[in-house]
């Protein structure tokens, strides 16, 4: 049975925000999805917010999910391997973009942890503007480097035409992509997991019918799977945009009206960047293991396309709780409660360390059930088992390096995290994946994985316990605002 009355309460503004109508950039804001994670208690907390995080990640998931499994079923190993290529690519295109707007969100969540709402809002103006701009040089870029990065990464010869395609339509479709991402990262900030899942729901929805109706009815090929992804955020981000515009206290959406704030943008690209490179460097890295698979052939790079978008679907949880620990640091920080983020933290290791476990053992037990459901091809459906196995085993390890990480992004300390990332990949991961590949074969490639999450939390936990992540707090004791 639903709770009538805390359903109204949550939905709804206290009754002072109507009853006081005072300036708007000077009052606490109060609204049914923004929380403040400085009372209260932490796990509940952490579990609330991280539950919706947790849904959206599952449905945002199911565009490459619901993606795979139509492709690989009506089109054929050769298409699926298309779509699976042009992934790391596209990440390459946009991770620097969304690196910098992951520091938005940490600037909005510090900037509300503080009661600074000024600042709060001309931070969402300011991540709007840039994340417009950003898509249209993102785009043009890309379209005009596809095929030469497609050859470059040694992709078989008869991919590379559907790859390109794919690639194009979804470049093409870029603006309407950072629109809806930008939107859910502000929200996110705010402390608002509720709205973004409704959209991302949506979104998926809307996503799986229009694959069924674009590639199983209408059999229009790989292209058309790009273009329903496309359409779905397009429809997401407007609707989320005309949502919020009539219900949201904070976000108003205008062209006109869109401020830019260059010493907020700084403060956002400094903390952001960081991330972005490290997130650059990681897109590299994996263009970098791609063309390591592609010289294994079709099949190798159909397993391994199914294969990451189960291995994705299964780390998703650990990353929004890492995510759901970066707000809740964010603002714990901002207002000068450290012990409490730490509690967060240590909340967030329990909650993300039994989850890991649960699903390690399901993996394991039905690894080749999953990957046939993508394809029947025996010899994808064999070699992708064998991924599954090996990195599944290691999720625990997963989960307590992006729980170590999500606390350093809340406090703004984003250096280390991508200096972790580069050495785990670059010294560790990848030469380890063709030294090994070319002595047992392309199992070689996915032991190599697991072994560079160790190294990364072993240097993380260092970094941890030095405690200088703490001097990144944007918000210092004499700018705050009561």
């Amino acid at each position: 049975m639903i709770n009538i009355e805390a359903t109204i309460t949550n939905l709804y503004p206290s009754p002072n925000f109507f009853e006081n109508p005072i300036n708007f950039t000077s009052f606490t804001i109060q609204f049914a999805g923004m929380r403040d994670f400085t009372t209260g208690n932490v796990t509940k907390q952490i579990l609330q917010f991280s539950g919706p995080l947790v849904l959206g990640s599952v449905f945002q998931n199911l565009y490459n999910i619901i993606d795979s499994i139509v492709v690989g079923n009506v089109l054929g190993k050769e298409a699926l391997a298309a779509v699976g290529a042009s992934f790391p690519v596209l990440w390459t295109l946009i991770s620097l973009v969304v690196g910098i707007g992951s520091g938005a969100s940490t600037v909005v969540s510090q900037y509300f942890g503080a009661k600074d709402n000024a600042k709060v809002l001309r931070t969402i103006d300011t991540i709007y503007i840039f994340f417009f701009g950003a898509s249209i040089i993102v785009s043009i870029v890309g379209i005009a480097l596809s095929e030469p990065i497609l050859r470059l990464i040694r992709l078989p010869e008869e991919v590379i035409p559907e790859a390109k395609i794919y690639m194009n339509i979804y470049l093409a479709g870029m603006v309407l992509l950072f629109g809806f991402n930008g939107t859910t990262s502000i929200l996110r900030g705010l402390g608002d997991s509720k709205t973004p899942l409704y959209f991302i729901i949506i979104a998926a929805l809307l996503n799986t019918l229009l694959d069924l109706l674009f590639v199983v009815v209408f059999r229009w090929g790989v292209a058309s799977v790009a273009i329903a992804t496309v359409l779905a955020h397009g429809f997401a981000f407007f609707g989320a945009v005309w949502y919020l515009n009539r219900s949201h206290p904070v976000i108003n959406f205008s062209f006109k009206n869109l401020q830019f704030d260059a010493g907020i943008f700084k403060s956002c690209v400094r903390i952001g960047l960081p991330t972005g490179f490290q997130q650059s460097f990681v897109a590299i890295g994996m263009m970098a293991i791609m063309g390591i698979v592609n010289g294994f052939g079709t099949a190798a790079i159909a397993a391994y396309t199914v294969a990451l978008r189960i291995d994705s679907f299964a780390k998703m949880p650990s990353i929004s709780f890492s995510s759901a620990l970066s707000t809740f640091a964010g603002q714990n920080l901002g207002a000068f409660e450290e012990g409490r983020a730490k509690r967060g933290l240590l909340s967030t290791l329990f909650i993300s360390g039994v989850y890991s476990v649960l699903v390690t053992v399901l993996i394991v037990l039905f690894g080749h059930w999953l990957m046939t459901l993508f394809i029947d091809d025996p010899e994808v459906v064999r070699i992708g088992q064998d991924y599954l196995v090996i990195v599944s085993s290691f999720y625990i390890v997963f989960s307590v390096m992006f729980s170590l990480m999500g606390m350093m992004r809340g406090a703004g300390a984003t250096v280390v995290p991508m200096v972790t990332t580069v050495v785990a990949l670059w010294v560790v991961r990848l030469p380890l994946s063709i030294w090994w590949s070319s002595e047992i074969g392309v199992n070689g490639i996915w032991w190599a994985l697991p072994v560079s999450w160790a190294i990364g939390f072993i240097i993380l936990l260092i970094y941890y316990f030095s405690g200088k992540w703490k001097k990144h707090v944007v918000v210092k004791k004499n700018t705050r605002k009561f």
